[in-house]
């Protein structure tokens, strides 16, 4: 009888030892599984934030590449913007010289005045038109301050054009149908000293007016204030 309950003491030990193992063994699996499934989401989710993240990456290569060619279009608008602005200001410019050349806009600057006298003295003997100034004189004075660089040229206040025309009529002389007598003063805007210095020149045009008996005085002016041909005004 003792050895019968001692065998069923020890049976009973090995179930209770064979259950606890079962137990164990089925709780481990248990979390074992439990945890592969959360890393087998984890990585499922890793994979898709991978995946998004990369075509986010292209999205943002592709929208760079597209940004930089807007950029350079851009660029290129503002450069082309830039020469037609430019040429836009140089031909503005260019109106603007030539309205001041051909006499239809007001002018100021620096330049010289010349003035041409009749000769103070007469002898009785000679004729009296020696001694006056003429047209040809006032073509003279003109010419050469043209081709010495003057912007403007007015006679007696009358501003002149290209097309403008000088005649004499007795002791006057016409500008454009307008009489003006001695003396004239043909005001000229430029280079003062450049002006002065053609008019002055050894054997140049001021000493052929002296040799026709014409006074002559040139002075420098710092500002000349000349009106457009179409509010010329004479003296």
């Amino acid at each position: 009888m003792a050895k019968r309950k001692g065998n069923r003491v020890i049976l009973a030990f090995i179930c209770f030892i064979l259950g606890f193992m079962l137990s164990f063994s089925y709780q481990y699996t248990k979390t074992k599984t439990a945890k592969r499934n959360i890393t087998d989401r984890q990585w499922q989710k890793e994979y898709e934030y991978r995946k998004q993240l990369i075509q986010i990456q292209k999205e943002n290569r592709r929208l760079k590449n597209e940004l930089v060619q807007k950029q350079n279009k851009v660029a290129e608008m503002e450069k082309t913007l830039a020469d037609e602005r430019t040429a836009y200001t140089d031909l503005a410019k260019q109106a603007k010289m030539l309205r001041m050349y051909v006499g239809e806009s007001k002018v100021k600057g620096q330049g010289i005045e010349i003035t041409l006298s009749d000769a103070s003295y007469i002898p009785s003997e000679q004729s009296a038109t020696d001694y006056m100034v003429h047209e040809q004189h006032v073509f003279k004075v003109i010419h050469e301050l043209l081709i010495s660089g003057a912007e403007a040229i007015a006679i007696n206040g009358q501003r002149i054009s290209h097309r403008s025309y000088i005649v004499c009529n007795g002791p006057v002389i016409e500008v454009d149908g307008t009489q003006h007598a001695a003396p004239f003063v043909i005001s000229a805007i430029g280079n003062p000293t450049v002006l002065a210095s053609a008019l002055n020149i050894p054997g140049g045009v001021k000493d052929l007016l002296v040799q026709d008996n014409i006074i002559v005085k040139i002075a420098s002016k710092d500002e000349i204030v000349l009106d457009p041909v179409f509010h010329a005004n004479h003296k």
